[in-house]
């Protein structure tokens, strides 16, 4: 089983590239975020044609996130446990039925925090806190689980072309680094670090700057798996080669491969 994430920013900007990389990646699943359409813009049609089951958790312009599974999926929902008040749409879960077992995927779309500190700072680490508490309820049922997505969160020095440049930004301040600390402590495994612990390893390159051309990239796109889904890892990666593509997003694709 396949399963990757991608923010695409904007389906209707990556309208053509989306499924070009559906063609040539073939994921069984992949958990999108920053879609940027109400659930009944989203293009369905497309994907279903291609073979996949769509669900969305959509909102107007800005935020959404979404899965396209080409296996049945059982008991979606939509949004982060924690807080009824929170209506911005970053969280979306199934169970995805695969040849050999099932698997829990939750896709993520963590909030930037910028500018920090201030109340968009605050709402980052309450929704970090949060997910720390799904993240263990889920852990409690020992099911295999991947949680995916846009974190928005720099893990180490080794996670940026110019750490320097980002000491005080949302996507690298202690808290939102300890924070995402936390949910390795509890057990998870970063997919793509455990197979390749080298510097260099980026998902996202602004469109700024010339960032792409000078090699200028971050990792903040990440696959975390529970102990049971970590067990069945028999690959991970990053398709770096999307970003040079025609109307690529800012980030990539990455993507784990189960035995299941």
């Amino acid at each position: 089983m396949k399963i990757a994430t991608f923010n695409i920013n904007g389906i209707k900007a990556r309208i053509e590239a989306l499924p070009r990389w559906l063609t040539e990646a073939q994921p069984d699943l992949v958990c999108l975020q920053e879609i940027k359409s109400q659930d009944e813009s989203f293009p369905r049609e497309i994907f279903e044609d291609m073979g996949y089951r769509v669900e969305t958790h959509g909102q107007k312009s800005f935020n959404g996130v979404a899965i396209l599974s080409k296996l049945p999926l059982e008991d979606v929902t939509r949004g982060l446990p924690g807080d009824e008040a929170d209506e911005q749409a970053r969280w979306i879960e199934a169970t995805v039925i695969g040849p050999a077992r099932a698997v829990r995927v939750c896709g993520l779309y963590l909030p930037n925090g910028n500018p920090a500190p201030g109340p968009k700072y605050d709402y980052k680490l309450g929704w970090m806190a949060r997910m720390e508490a799904r993240v263990r309820a889920l852990l409690a049922e020992e099911m295999p689980t991947v949680f995916l997505g846009d974190y928005n969160v720099i893990p180490q020095p080794e996670d940026a072309a110019k750490p320097e440049a980002w000491l005080e930004d949302a996507l690298f301040l202690p808290q939102s680094r300890a924070a995402l600390r936390r949910l390795h402590w509890l057990g998870l495994t970063d997919a793509i670090r455990i197979r390749d612990p080298r510097p260099g390893l980026y998902t996202f390159w602004d469109y700024q700057a010339n960032a792409w051309e000078r090699g200028n990239g971050i990792r903040i796109d990440h696959l975390l798996l529970s102990p049971q889904a970590a067990d069945l890892m028999q690959g991970a990666g990053i398709d770096k080669q999307v970003r040079a593509g025609d109307k690529p997003s800012d980030h990539v694709p990455a993507w784990v491969q189960l035995a299941a």
